[in-house]
């Protein structure tokens, strides 16, 4: 069975709005690592379509040569996207379908690496069903007092060990837990 890793960028006040993180190379090259160590992405509609703005070709030409090699490892990687709305994706990319937690278990026990999720709300039924089997944290040291929340809305609480923590030159921390079970 193939793990479900999660990794999300979020602030010291739990706010995990894109646009509250403070980019940086090393950051972005953290991200470009963990997305390569996974066969495909497993995203919602929200994310997807934002990603696609920003990281598909040629849009993704206009963005910082430090950014270039997390751009090409997103374009390349297989996505697979959870919505009800979507009548159709593309970008290496094909619709989820059917009773979700039947696919994501389904892609799970496919063989290979891993998948690899991010985003709010999908994350947060992944997580109340158990189908995550790794969160990384990217902390960044800011508070923002706004914006969506970390598993807000989350049915339980989850339990969880620290497996390893690597801190960036910025103060950015990325942490990494994996479930206790």
């Amino acid at each position: 069975m193939r793990p479900l890793r999660y990794s999300i960028n979020v602030t010291l006040d739990g706010c995990v709005d894109h646009r509250a993180g403070i980019p940086d190379a090393q950051t972005h090259e953290h991200a470009a690592q963990q997305i390569a160590r996974a066969d495909a992405l497993l995203l919602g509609r929200t994310v997807y379509r934002m990603m696609e703005d920003a990281w598909r070709p040629p849009a993704s030409d206009a963005m910082p040569e430090w950014t270039q090699p997390f751009a090409r490892t997103i374009d390349a990687a297989k996505k697979y996207v959870v919505s009800s709305t979507l009548g159709s994706v593309d970008w290496n990319a094909e619709l989820v379908s059917g009773d979700l937690r039947t696919e994501v278990e389904r892609l799970k026990a496919m063989p290979g690496e891993g998948l690899y999720t991010g985003g709010v709300a999908l994350a947060t039924t992944l997580a109340g069903w158990g189908l995550i089997d790794e969160y990384t944290f990217v902390i960044h040291p800011r508070v923002v007092g706004h914006g969506p929340r970390l598993f807000d809305g989350l049915p339980e609480p989850l339990d969880l060990e620290l497996v390893d923590r690597l801190a960036f030159d910025s103060g950015i921390v990325a942490e990494t837990y994996a479930p206790r079970r």
